[in-house]
């Protein structure tokens, strides 16, 4: 993937402002698209749009394929016809600082039931024609993965291993006896991943228009309870009854002493190469229809990948395993054409990674918080940087640039970005986020919060750690006009608005 000189900013759109305690595909998403297009920003990073998993984590999605439909706009719906105002009426006081998510998850889905219901009454004609379209276009993935919605429903959440054996085993005839008599179940779930992809198609023609495009992220593994892990389940290293035998994860590293135990489980590569690689080529094929291009998390995973036995406690107790390497994208880009694809190369770094990072020319990532470690020189200090690179401040995973420097940064890096920069660090998210704009890599991106420099309790994620992480929301003034023409000004001035 070839970048022109450009910069971006990274929001999920959970992360939006609104009235409905989640931000959504609706006009907040619209006007946040015109703040980007204003600030000269031309590329939009998201997190992936799937429905979010345990902890309602975008990176355990219940599927790689579906959408998140706690994102779908209630005003929209309004405008369509699918809902009244009075659907409204009953509308929790919900918190606009965080998505409590307890909370928005199900009187989302009851907006999204009385939707139903009125289209189920009275469709209207030119939304009746196109859930037939959608249905009909997505039916290859859209059949299990709303089987599999439906019967989490029924069984109260449950995961599909704790199912009755028919069904947990995704055996054809039970299945079918079953969808016979919830046909209604069935038809809610494809009808609100309609409404998704819906008006995210929407969404995406309007950044389309602005000249900003959409950089979306594809995490390297699938939830263990998933609707693709069930259905698919000759592709992955699981027992007879589903369970995985080997689970991922990272050695420790800089985010953890202990590594990080994702427990997802991993690919039988053989399995999937034997295919020609086709899931994972629907899978590249499904995102880039969304997105412009795709940042592939854990990219070093496909060079090798940290295999840990499944019951383990820790990610320590693992080993290197070879992964699927050029083989994969060679297949894919065979099947798909060019790949605009950006490589998360973090995390323990080998000679066989970059290798294939290079070997594919695609960009690389580096982050300016990991750069100022006085001794030894870290490979991300700007002096360092190559062209054919995302540079950030601070990535998801990272803490605010703000929160970094004051709780994070040792007195030496503390010291040595100062020098770097020139500063006494009373403004240290324009600091960098200046440092970040000026360097040489093709397009640099940053997090909306260090824009609006807000300390660690506004960071999204803090890896290794279950709990209250993902709620971060935008409020008003976190998209003023004054913010937008300071970033305007930095962006102007290093070159990468394109104008």
């Amino acid at each position: 993937m070839k970048l022109e000189r450009s910069c971006g900013v990274v929001l999920h759109p959970t992360c939006l402002p609104g009235p409905y305690g989640i931000g959504d595909l609706g006009p907040a998403a619209h006007n946040y698209l015109d703040w980007l297009a204003g600030a000269g920003a031309r590329w939009w990073q998201v997190l992936p749009l799937n429905p979010a998993g345990p902890g309602w984590s975008p990176y355990a999605a219940t599927s790689t394929f579906a959408g998140n439909t706690a994102l779908v706009s209630p005003e929209l719906l309004l405008q369509d016809g699918l809902l009244e105002p009075s659907d409204l009426a009953d509308m929790p006081q919900l918190s606009p600082f965080k998505v409590e998510f307890e909370r928005v998850v199900p009187f989302k889905g009851t907006l999204l039931q009385r939707a139903f219901q009125r289209f189920s009454r009275k469709p209207p004609a030119k939304v009746e024609s196109a859930f037939a379209t959608f249905k009909e276009e997505c039916v290859w993935w859209l059949s299990d993965y709303s089987a599999f919605a439906a019967l989490k429903r029924a069984h109260h959440g449950a995961s599909w291993h704790d199912w009755p054996e028919d069904l947990s085993l995704h055996r054809p005839g039970p299945l079918a006896t079953w969808a016979g008599r919830h046909q209604r179940e069935l038809l809610f779930e494809d009808f609100c991943q309609f409404l998704f992809f819906s008006q995210w198609r929407g969404l995406r023609a309007h950044a389309r228009s602005l000249g900003v495009s959409i950089l979306g992220d594809v995490p390297i593994y699938v939830a263990g309870d998933s609707a693709e892990v069930w259905a698919n389940r000759g592709l992955f290293q699981l027992d007879p009854r589903g369970r995985p035998l080997v689970v991922g994860g990272v050695p420790p590293d800089y985010f953890s002493e202990t590594g990080q135990l994702w427990g997802n489980p991993l690919y039988d590569w053989d399995a999937l190469e034997a295919t020609g690689f086709a899931w994972w080529i629907a899978r590249l094929r499904a995102t880039l229809e969304l997105v412009d291009a795709v940042r592939l998390d854990h990219f070093r995973g496909f060079a090798a990948y940290w295999e840990v036995p499944a019951g383990q406690k820790t990610a320590i107790k693992g080993r290197w395993v070879p992964g699927p390497g050029r083989r994969l994208f060679d297949a894919a880009r065979a099947a798909l054409g060019h790949l605009p694809l950006v490589a998360e190369d973090l995390g323990v770094i080998t000679e066989d990674v970059v290798a294939l990072r290079d070997g594919l020319d695609l960009p690389g990532m580096a982050v300016l918080q990991f750069a100022f470690s006085p001794s030894p020189r870290s490979t991300f200090v700007p002096y360092q940087l190559r062209h054919n690179t995302v540079v950030y401040t601070g990535t998801h995973d990272n803490n605010t640039t703000l929160g970094w420097y004051v709780g994070d940064a040792s007195e030496a890096e503390k010291d040595y970005v100062r020098r770097y920069v020139g500063t006494d660090g009373h403004e240290i998210h324009w600091d960098m986020i200046r440092l970040a704009l000026s360097t040489v890599a093709d397009l640099a991106a940053v997090p909306h919060q260090d824009i609006a420099g807000l300390g660690g309790d506004c960071r999204m994620n803090t890896p290794a750690t279950a709990e209250g992480n993902w709620r971060f929301r935008l409020t008003d003034w976190m998209v003023s006009e004054a913010l937008r023409d300071r970033f305007a000004e930095l962006v102007w001035t290093y070159g990468r608005s394109g104008a």
